[in-house]
């Protein structure tokens, strides 16, 4: 009897110290992120303030694309892309370490590239500078493998909080984004206080966060549940346009024979076109205007979210710096915008919920995407906008703007394929039969029960036959 009660106290202290020591690490990690992430939003905004008094500023885009190209193919090509995509993957690969190089050099390509009006996000460029900090502060304090990992899993929450102003749901986006079907539950204390942590150092560094106030508009629950169930379906369908857009224009891009810098410089001269096509600037930098517009209640066209894919698609696939989740919530706010007049509905209400679900389909974060919507918008609100995460989640399947995510559990369509062992083969006969198994029930095939799959969304879909070239991440 003595011997439990010492083993348990011995256990229950260190489980304590352990505690305490993530909650100091954690503080500290969101101190050290902070600090760059609100000097990097601070620079963005006057930066873009100063070039948007110009009203000829897009012009000015190829030559953003090529210097942000330039810098980053010269200096550390670890900072090209989208910033979050990069953290996930060394975080897998790599047990988290980062160069720190990568820190400098992604700041200013991210600064140039959405200053001079490429459209991307600040939130990537964020995380991605947070994780190269907590990683250089872990090699510092001489940190192990597992808690390295934990430690940049924390500059990611900080960035993403110190961008948005959401703590909660900035750790649970960062404990939830490596994977598909398992949530870090051993992370989510240390993400959560580098989150508030990083909130509190970016307010006070003078950072002004997003602050809505969206009417809840509803006929009867019945209906708004039916409207949530299609919305979702939608977003979902809009989610894979969005990932097959950017992996087939970066595979364009690639194909053509010029210098990488040339390249964006070109992606850019088709920026413009498109500014001159449309007559307005609403597609270029990170769409915040929008975003804000469309949740006030100013009605968008329908084409809106489509131009911000091809938009967004050129700038990172040339070879732009900046993030995915800025065109995201233009993307789903501006989506659930017109939804809303198609239906005669509270069009400041569709944009916020369209916002979160989309980014619970594209970025299959969607418990985030839920807590996003109740820290922005309200929990009345955000109940209704979970139905519509839920269903998006879903209806994506295994497509993601973060193609390093690895599947743990698959989706329900996936997963009953899988463990009811029936042959996807797509000739004729092969989808009657995949057809027919579904409206039986799958009750030719036995079940084998849940089964763990640990590959990437990248692995599964170069597994499935489909080549790098053609694939749509599924």
């Amino acid at each position: 009897m003595i011997n439990r009660w010492v083993r348990f106290a011995v256990l229950q202290t260190l489980i304590l110290l352990t505690t305490g020591k993530w909650v100091i690490l954690a503080a500290l990690a969101g101190v050290v992120v902070g600090i760059p992430v609100a000097a990097f939003l601070i620079l963005l905004d006057a930066g873009t303030g100063v070039v948007r008094q110009w009203q000829w500023y897009f012009l000015l885009v190829p030559l953003g694309l090529f210097l942000s190209s330039f810098l980053v193919n010269w200096l550390a090509p670890d900072a090209q892309g989208h910033g979050t995509e990069k953290v996930i993957e060394a975080l897998h690969e790599k047990e988290g370490m980062m160069r720190l190089r990568v820190i400098p050099v992604k700041m200013v390509a991210t600064l140039i590239t959405l200053i001079l009006g490429g459209s991307a996000g600040k939130e990537g460029p964020s995380a991605q500078i947070g994780a190269g900090v907590a990683s250089g502060v872990a090699s510092l304090l001489r940190m192990t493998p597992i808690d390295r990992q934990r430690f940049v899993q924390c500059g990611i929450s900080a960035g993403f909080s110190g961008v948005f102003g959401t703590p909660i749901a900035a750790a649970l986006f960062a404990a939830e984004v490596l994977h598909i079907g398992r949530f870090s539950y051993n992370r989510f204390l240390p993400s959560l206080i580098a989150s508030y942590s990083a909130l509190m150092v970016t307010r006070a560094l003078g950072v002004r966060h997003l602050s809505y106030t969206v009417p809840l508009e509803i006929e009867t629950e019945i209906i708004m549940l039916l409207h949530m169930v299609g919305f979702g379906a939608l977003l979902g369908l809009m989610a894979i346009l969005l990932v097959s857009g950017l992996n087939r224009t970066e595979h364009l891009i690639g194909g053509i024979p010029l210098w990488k810098p040339l390249k964006g410089a070109l992606a850019g001269l088709v920026l413009v076109g498109i500014v001159f096509l449309t007559g307005t600037t609403n597609y270029l930098g990170v769409g915040t205007g929008v975003v804000d517009a469309a949740l006030d209640g100013q009605a968008f066209r329908g084409i809106a979210p489509f131009f911000k894919i091809i938009t967004t698609s050129l700038t990172l696939g040339s070879g732009g710096s900046g993030g995915i989740l800025g065109p995201i919530f233009f993307i789903g706010a501006t989506s659930g915008n017109y939804w809303a007049q198609l239906l005669g509905q509270n069009v400041g209400m569709f944009s916020a919920i369209g916002m979160v679900a989309f980014l619970a389909a594209a970025a299959n974060t969607p418990i985030a995407a839920i807590m996003m919507a109740m820290e922005l918008f309200g929990v009345a609100t955000g109940s209704y906008a979970a139905v519509a995460c839920a269903v998006a989640y879903l209806v994506v399947g295994h497509v993601s703007v973060y193609p390093s995510q690895i599947i743990h559990q698959k989706k329900p369509f996936f997963m009953d394929l899988e463990v009811h062992q029936v042959e996807q083969v797509f000739d004729r006969r092969g989808i009657s039969n995949l057809f027919r198994c579904f409206f039986r029930g799958y009750r030719d095939n036995p079940g084998r029960g849940l089964s763990l799959e640990g590959k990437t969304i990248e692995e599964e879909s170069l597994g499935s036959g489909t080549t790098t070239d053609d694939r749509m991440d599924f």
